[in-house]
């Protein structure tokens, strides 16, 4: 599989535990938090050129108590790029705006196949950096007031396998989520959990796995 320097180095800096690397070495790449897990770096709706919000987006005042884990059923496809994790978030707001009818993208983070983060719904980032509030989405059918709902790229339901690079950079992801927000490592559910659906595929049966990753990216 193809992963992109950047999630290679921030993949050593998981299992390094990031304490005793140097600041500079971080440059843009991801931010280390002393023996915390490492912030990735996340492409915000400005910096993919979302569109505005078709109304309110609620902001809740309290943390998530877990994250819902989900795939997006879109084609599997092999350009890595961070472009195509650009058009991806696009593809998935026109559907949950236009089609849906929602106010804006439902998600609140996109993993895409090459291992690039994007914020979903507008203030999802903000509010994860602030570790304080959340955005309610509109991922899990009674969980969206609990839960942040995260969403890689692909279809995982008929036996695909995810790619190395975005595996590896959703561990990064729900690490650095649980820290920010006082989440236990073992709250960590597939949309599946929670109404009769395939959602997220083979990602559910990689849940224990996930789980034990982002316990030791913790540490």
């Amino acid at each position: 599989m193809i992963v992109h320097p950047s999630n290679l180095f921030r993949r050593r800096l998981l299992l390094a535990g990031a304490a005793g690397l140097a600041a500079g070495a971080l440059s843009g790449v991801a931010h280390a938090r002393g023996a915390a897990a490492v912030q990735p770096d996340i492409d915000g709706t400005k910096v993919w050129g979302a569109r505005s919000p078709q109304g309110t987006v609620s902001v809740l005042q309290y943390r998530p108590s877990r994250i819902v884990v989900h795939h997006t059923v879109s084609a599997n496809s092999t350009d890595y790029s961070r472009a195509r994790a650009h058009a991806h978030a696009h593809w998935v707001q026109d559907l949950h705006m236009d089609d849906n009818g929602w106010v804006d993208t439902g998600y609140n983070f996109l993993v895409s196949r090459g291992g690039w983060i994007t914020e979903g719904r507008t203030g999802s980032l903000a509010a994860l950096t602030g570790g304080r509030t959340f955005v309610l989405g509109a991922h899990t059918s009674g969980q969206n007031t609990q839960a942040i709902g995260i969403a890689c790229e692909g279809q995982y339901h008929a036996g695909a396998q995810p790619p190395q690079a975005q595996w590896e950079v959703l561990v990064t992801l729900c690490a650095y989520a649980c820290d920010q927000y006082g989440i236990a490592s073992t709250q960590i559910f597939g949309h599946k959990d929670y109404g009769t659906t395939e959602c997220p595929g083979v990602y559910h049966d990689m849940l224990p796995e996930l789980r034990a990753e982002v316990a030791a990216a913790r540490s």
